[in-house]
């Protein structure tokens, strides 16, 4: 058998998914890499003989840890002091380049005005923002009275108070807009979903909390109201208040997922997404959306576009139609990261909802590669997974391959719908271990992305060991359109 020659970029390709590597790599001189060439082939191989290039499932095993929902009468979700005083305050970005925010609340027993004052000192309200006010039915539940208020002409990376209520059940809060929209602007997301009213949901939020994130992309299923009996809208309400630590004070930018749906027909209720398109607010129209179940923002140096899992979105549809033109409006030279959002994940080796999103898979994966996204975030299965760059897109049912590919054009596919919910965690794994499966792990956490500046940023996922914080995942993820590829592991 003739032995094939040996060339340097052999290495190059092993090796790319190793950020230490990967650095020394571009670095050297081309004299450098061939005399450097035989010594990290000897490396591979011995790697390969170990395993250490395969996939890595976590050997960590959860203990018994509270998983039960959290009773309405927990410190967690009390309603706040004040005579019909507004709760379940919580803020999005109002518009597509950061400038606005949507500011939401509800008040519980009584219409009250829509007003937002705010400013830039403290307890110092020189100006004031009027919205809207909404309220819903479903079954026999009737909503408290929902305001949404856009506040906006705001300047970037600047500290606002904000103040909603008056008299003695007025409460004061504050937010911080995010810098300029500039290629490079560092920027910290969280990124949570799944997240349900557990005591696992609330030791999510308190670790989030104190991680650093200035804004959390979130991939749906909020409250899991439909979990319950004749589907409590109650579970809303309690849901705003747990989340109120955060989402008072930094945007969410939300997503919904297959909890939100609500489709009743044996309880008369025969609409869908009914609760959640009341509550939540998203600036769907600043990017030219024709609805809030699908949009895009620009913050700081991302763009981030949300895609709805069950809404149409096959060739044609809105939805479809949509995500075209706006991935056409990605300016990489001012946000030079593209992330998407979306509630199934497209590549998933957990047997929990397994090849659920084939079918988004197959309509919008080539686009993906095309426009060069660099990262995916869904939710949907309660357990994490971090893939490799790759692609599946010469798959057909007659012909061609049926397996994932490499592919550096390629996002990283990354599933964080570990948030906390009652329905538990999704342990069970395909066995073996796919190739394209990077790290996986079925435990509660939460994720954050630095974006450093242009060219890398920083990932972390944050398990929660049985209540405590654990690093767990680590990668520095070089941008899609810098140099390729650059990906350092940390801890698992």
């Amino acid at each position: 058998m003739p032995v094939r020659p040996f060339h340097t970029s052999s290495v190059q390709y092993i090796f790319q998914g190793n950020g230490v590597l990967a650095t020394w790599w571009r670095r050297c001189s081309s004299e450098m890499r061939i005399r450097g060439s035989l010594v990290l082939l000897m490396h591979v191989l011995l790697c390969l003989v170990s395993g250490a290039y395969s996939g890595r499932t976590s050997s960590y095993v959860r203990n018994e840890f509270p998983s039960d929902d959290i009773p309405l009468e927990h410190e967690s979700l009390a309603v706040p002091n004040g005579h019909n005083a507004p709760q379940q305050v919580h803020i999005t970005q109002g518009d597509y380049d950061g400038k606005a925010v949507i500011i939401s609340w509800v008040t519980a027993l009584e219409p009250t005005r829509s007003e937002v004052f705010y400013g830039e000192q403290e307890k110092h309200y020189d100006r004031k923002a009027k919205g809207r006010m909404t309220n819903y039915t479903f079954y026999d539940y009737r909503s408290g009275y929902i305001h949404h208020c856009l506040v906006d002409s705001l300047e970037y990376n600047t500290k606002y108070y904000y103040k909603i209520g008056t008299g003695d059940s007025a409460r004061e809060f504050w937010f911080q807009t995010p810098p300029a929209i500039d290629p490079d602007a560092p920027y910290t997301f969280g990124i949570i979903g799944d997240l349900g009213q557990t005591f696992n949901s609330l030791s999510t939020l308190q670790h989030y909390v104190k991680s650093g994130g200035q804004s959390v992309l979130y991939v749906g299923d909020l409250s899991y109201a439909d979990k319950y009996e004749d589907n409590d809208g109650g579970r809303w309400d309690s849901w705003g208040r747990l989340v109120e630590r955060s989402t008072a004070y930094q945007p969410w930018i939300w997503n919904s997922g297959n909890h939100e749906i609500e489709y009743m027909p044996d309880l008369g209720e025969t609409s869908t997404f009914k609760p959640y398109l009341h509550r939540y607010a998203t600036p769907y129209l600043a990017s030219k959306s024709n609805s809030p179940m699908w949009y895009a923002v620009r913050r700081a140096s991302a763009h981030i576009i949300v895609l709805s899992s069950y809404s149409p979105f096959v060739k044609f549809t809105p939805q479809y139609k949509w995500l075209k033109k706006e991935l056409k409006r990605v300016d990489r030279e001012e946000t030079p990261w593209l992330i998407v959002l979306m509630h199934v994940p497209m590549y998933s080796s957990n047997d929990a909802h397994y090849m659920e999103g084939e079918s988004m898979r197959v309509a919008f994966e080539e686009w993906f590669i095309k426009y060069d996204v660099d990262l995916v975030f869904a939710g949907h299965v309660h357990a994490y997974e971090r893939s490799h760059r790759v692609s599946n897109v010469d798959y057909k049912v007659t012909s061609g391959s049926r397996y994932p590919v490499p592919d550096e054009s390629a996002p990283v596919y990354i599933t964080v719908g570990d948030g906390g919910n009652t329905e538990g965690l999704a342990s069970r794994f395909n066995d073996p271990q796919p190739d394209y499966s990077a790290f996986r792990k079925a435990s509660y956490g939460h994720s954050t992305l630095q974006l450093k500046n242009r060219t890398h940023a920083v990932y972390q996922w944050h398990r929660n060991d049985d209540g405590k914080h654990v690093l767990a995942d680590k990668v520095v993820f070089h941008n899609q359109l810098e140099e390729r590829p650059c990906v350092a592991t940390g801890p698992h």
